[in-house]
């Protein structure tokens, strides 16, 4: 349906200064000028409405390596700023008082409790402190409820629940997404689709991809010679990545990594997040008390991230960027507020909303690049964002 469906207002009417906006577009098209990324898209929302969004370059679809414009209706793969979807749908349960943080997941899933894993918690779960982060499950298993169950029952722990961090790439919210269906009787698709992205009017938010869109999506590429990915990120191989461009990958909706969205999806799907849960219609998604309660960092000093030894600032199922001056490294640039919330993407995508200026931001690309590069990216659009008010 397009980001006509969402409303577009002047930036001075939101408190946004149109100088500073340009800025951010204009850090997001340097890339594209200069040849860095082949397409990049931007958008920056507040008061319940997108202050602007822009896209640049030339994107490919459907695995035809003609160059076609991109478009602001061009959507992209979010990878894991999927997990916050998928997590803010799962904090209703906790609203409605179907889960609670101290069960035990095998309480609710007794296949999920075998070779040590029934001590593991719901927080630990959605922390990722809950010590499986490298568990097997093949591409051609994830749409199949009864596969996945068996693939539950042979995950065993690479460590002791609750005394480390290490990154679930998938994991997590595959359990997360039978947790839904196991309290709600809902395919957790379905669930995401009612309680958040329909409230919120964003028809063009995707956990599952219909194959009438297809046409839209842009194809991942690597545009440097891929490299196996750093410590606590093994699962997500440049193999992986590219799995994603297949069709019937998408129609899956990984819980953990398969959204599909714009930028401007993106942005909007924090807008009510930061403005008491409620949406710029009136429509109530959670409770303000949820929303905060939710967003409390659980993590300790000693969840660390592997290798770049920094606090990992987990709530449930989204990072914090925190005032321990480690925020840029959690995506979220220097200049926003200790309070702001969300969850990048691999390949440097963008979702984040911060509830002290109101301010949420999307980013989308197709191309992935070095850490180096996309972390210097995602800091200076970050950064300019965080210092968008008038």
């Amino acid at each position: 349906m397009g980001t006509a469906q969402i409303t577009t207002a002047r930036p001075e009417d939101l408190g946004i200064d149109s100088e500073k906006l340009e800025a951010v577009f204009a850090r997001a098209k340097r890339d594209v000028d200069d040849g860095t990324l082949k397409s990049a898209q931007v958008a920056v929302a507040r008061h319940g409405q997108l202050a602007g969004v822009r896209t640049y370059g030339t994107v490919q679809h459907n695995g035809v390596e003609t160059e076609v414009p991109a478009t602001n209706d061009t959507l992209y793969t979010i990878f894991s700023c999927t997990k916050a979807i998928v997590g803010a749908a799962a904090w209703t349960l906790f609203e409605d008082g179907l889960l609670r943080e101290d069960e035990t997941v095998a309480s609710i899933i007794p296949e999920f409790g075998t070779n040590g894993k029934d001590q593991i918690t719901v927080s630990q779960l959605m922390t990722h402190t809950g010590g499986f982060p490298l568990a097997p499950f093949a591409p051609q298993d994830w749409d199949d409820r009864d596969r996945r169950l068996e693939r539950f029952a042979s995950w065993r722990l690479n460590w002791e629940p609750g005394t480390k961090f290490e990154y679930h790439a998938t994991s997590t919210h595959w359990v997360i997404a039978e947790l839904i269906a196991r309290r709600t009787g809902m395919d957790f698709r379905a669930f995401v689709r009612e309680k958040m992205l329909d409230p919120m009017g964003l028809d063009d938010f995707y956990v599952g991809l219909p194959e009438s869109e297809d046409g839209r999506v842009a194809d991942v590429r690597h545009l440097v010679p891929p490299t196996p990915p750093p410590g606590g990120w093994g699962e997500v191989t440049p193999d992986a990545i590219k799995t994603f461009n297949r069709p019937e990958v998408r129609r899956v909706g990984v819980p953990g990594g398969g959204g599909v969205a714009g930028a401007a999806q993106l942005a909007m799907f924090y807008q009510p997040l930061v403005n008491g849960g409620v949406t710029s219609s009136g429509k109530r998604v959670l409770k303000a008390e949820t929303i905060e309660w939710a967003t409390r960092v659980r993590t300790k000093d000693f969840h660390r991230v592997p290798l770049l030894d920094y606090p990992c600032n987990r709530a449930l199922t989204v990072v914090v960027a925190g005032d321990d001056g480690n925020a840029n490294l959690r995506g979220f640039g220097k200049t926003c507020s200790p309070r702001a919330f969300g969850h990048g993407g691999a390949g440097g995508q963008i979702g984040w909303g911060d509830p002290e200026t109101g301010i949420s931001v999307g980013y989308c690309t197709d191309g992935f690049l070095d850490e180096v590069l996309q972390g210097r990216r995602i800091t200076a659009i970050g950064s300019l964002v965080g210092q968008c008010l008038a």
